[in-house]
């Protein structure tokens, strides 16, 4: 039985569909085919090269990876991604990565991040399979996955898991999922900020940034809340600043967030990581019942530090946007006592 590849010419901008038996060498076909659309605009042709690159997707591993490498190029233009999440290749994506013989699992998961920028993208992900019992299965997936570790000669393979998880929080739905309790999503996720890698670390705090919208969905909250221990390491730890707390000031803040700043740190250095967590944190503040979470971790006493360890003009700025809400709100539930102790403190 043969096996057809579209191939785009080069030079003369059209096409051909070379025939190949099995035993062909397969390896220099899937050569012209990058060779062909890398770096090129395919215009018209882009589903005849999609469903070529697709087929091949599926192939021996070399070919795979060659297949992918490209996928991965074109699906970063939002027209050939829709056109990706059309042709059900999230899904085909899933299906890879479940695959425990897989070799390129971050190939598979860069395209996902890329065809999950799309809503249509996240929503297919979202929905896994017509039955409504299993809908979200594959986002399951992608956390387990996340929570995965492979540090070896070629990296982490799976840390690109968390900026899908950022995509998938940017929607609604997707944040619904992953706050919901039974599931136990949101505090797997945030068990990763202590890894050492920054793109495990931003995909956690990326996530958690996106699910504080929409808090005003009381039960929304309360599900962030529900991993508090987690959730306040995450948000609080990068604003707290450098210099060392005394044990009274730790004594209502988590185990692991309190153990850590009873010693002095180096500066977390990561503008848009902190900016982004304040945002978050201002967004928490915003409701009663997120400012009463706040204030029960003495989370006043880290934004007063942290803002007076801060020495880049964009981070102040996010923590002067948190504080010009928590100050007036904290300060008029405060004793003259408590007053005078932050004041000193500061």
């Amino acid at each position: 039985m043969k096996h057809a590849i579209a191939l785009l010419d080069p030079a003369s901008e059209f096409y051909e569909k070379i025939e190949y038996p099995p035993e062909a060498p397969v390896n220099e076909v899937v050569v012209d085919v990058v060779e062909a659309f890398n770096g090129r605009s395919i215009g018209s042709y882009s589903e005849i090269a999609l469903c070529s690159l697709a087929h091949l997707f599926r192939n021996n591993k070399e070919v795979s990876e060659l297949a992918l490498e490209e996928l991965v190029h074109l699906s970063k233009q939002s027209d050939l991604a829709a056109k990706m999440v059309h042709m059900d290749m999230v899904g085909n994506t899933m299906e890879m990565l479940c695959l425990e013989s897989v070799a390129f699992t971050k190939l598979l998961l860069k395209l996902l991040v890329n065809l999950t920028r799309l809503d249509d993208g996240v929503e297919v992900l979202l929905k896994s399979c017509s039955d409504e019992k299993m809908h979200g299965l594959n986002v399951v997936k992608l956390v387990s996955l996340f929570r995965t570790s492979t540090n070896d000669m070629k990296g982490d393979a799976f840390e690109d898991a968390g900026s899908i998880l950022v995509n998938i929080s940017k929607s609604d739905a997707g944040r619904k999922f992953l706050l919901e309790p039974e599931r136990g999503l949101i505090k797997q996720i945030l068990k990763e900020f202590v890894s050492a890698s920054p793109v495990r670390r931003k995909g956690v705090s990326g996530t958690i940034h996106n699910c504080c919208f929409g808090l005003e969905v009381e039960q929304q909250l309360e599900n962030l809340l529900m991993a508090s221990d987690f959730l306040w390491t995450t948000l609080l730890l990068p604003i707290a600043g450098t210099k060392a707390y005394r044990e009274e000031e730790t004594s209502k803040m988590p185990p692991v967030l309190g153990s850590i700043l009873l010693v002095e740190r180096e500066d977390v250095n990561d503008p848009e990581l902190q900016i982004e967590i304040l945002e978050a944190v201002y967004l928490i503040a915003l409701q009663e019942r997120g400012r009463r979470a706040l204030r029960s971790v003495n989370g006043k006493l880290i934004l007063d530090v942290g803002a007076a360890c801060e020495q880049n003009e964009e981070v102040l700025e996010a923590f002067a946007r948190v504080g010009s809400l928590t100050d007036k709100i904290f300060n008029s539930e405060q004793t003259n006592a408590e007053q005078e102790y932050y004041k000193m403190r500061r």
